[in-house]
């Protein structure tokens, strides 16, 4: 499932020219992106592409990337990396499987189905205000919350405003507050969704599936034909009655938290 790799590493590097810090690597076997901010949410590695001659080596030199800035940051394993053994590599080098996911996609036909939400009013996040609300949501998913993922989308707040920027969000209202949000990220023909979260006190109403449903729908009007995401365990019964297909494993791995030993 190359799409779904080849989606994140682009969405990994959407909006970061916003930031002077950012460093970013994009290698026909990899890429690594720094954000410049302290969080492993802005933070990865992924699409490995590797050999099992290269494999060892490029895992070290991806550690010593991010040993400039000291920032933390994730592995993420897709369908598609090589070679076979790179689990082993990375856990010999100290990193740590953190996180396991389920990798779905679907192609885009009829409109995605989906029971309205009496209350609910979704749209796509189009001004300063929705941007902040956005931003307070997404950075709730954490306790306490990341007061970098409000920085994230503040500071690059003028690129997810442009109306062709490739990256679109979505802002749940119910009944008046803000309560639930959804992205997607455009490469290439496909789309992937992200960030489809539900405040707390307000799960269990339909909420969260309106909410892909949405973003589904406006990825199919955008033009694309496939759309990727990342399923939690608990969500992929949602996901496929919308019509996604569980397509293999997702790991994300973590290296410790003092510093990994670099051998070239």
């Amino acid at each position: 499932m190359l799409s779904a790799d080849d989606n994140l590493a682009a969405k990994a590097t959407q909006g970061l020219d916003a930031f002077p810090e950012a460093r970013v690597v994009v290698a026909p076997d990899l890429v690594l992106v720094d954000s410049g901010l302290p969080c492993d949410t802005f933070n990865i590695v992924c699409r490995a592409r590797f050999t099992s001659a290269t494999a060892r080596m490029r895992v070290a030199e991806a550690i010593a990337f991010f040993r400039v800035t000291g920032h933390p940051w994730s592995w993420w394993l897709m369908p598609g990396y090589t070679p076979a053994e790179l689990p082993d590599a990375l856990v010999e080098a100290g990193l740590a499987p953190a996180e396991s996911e389920v990798a779905m996609s679907m192609g885009l036909g009829e409109p995605a189905p989906a029971e309205p939400v009496a209350g609910l009013d979704i749209r796509r996040v189009t001004t300063a205000a929705d941007l902040e609300a956005f931003a307070m949501l997404s950075a709730a998913n954490w306790d306490p919350p990341d007061r970098h993922v409000r920085r994230f989308y503040r500071t690059a707040g003028s690129r997810f405003l442009a109306p062709d920027f490739p990256r679109q969000l979505f802002l749940g209202v119910f009944e008046g507050q803000p309560v639930a949000t959804a992205e997607f990220a455009g490469s290439g023909s496909t789309a992937g969704l992200y960030g489809i979260s539900t405040r707390a006190d307000s799960r269990r109403r339909g909420i969260g599936t309106a909410m892909t449903a949405s973003a589904l729908n406006a990825v199919r009007a955008s033009g694309y034909h496939r759309a990727v995401l990342q399923a939690a365990p608990d969500g992929v019964g949602i996901y496929t009655r919308l019509g996604f297909v569980a397509e293999g494993e997702i790991v994300e791995y973590k290296p410790p938290a003092g510093p990994l030993a670099v051998s070239l």
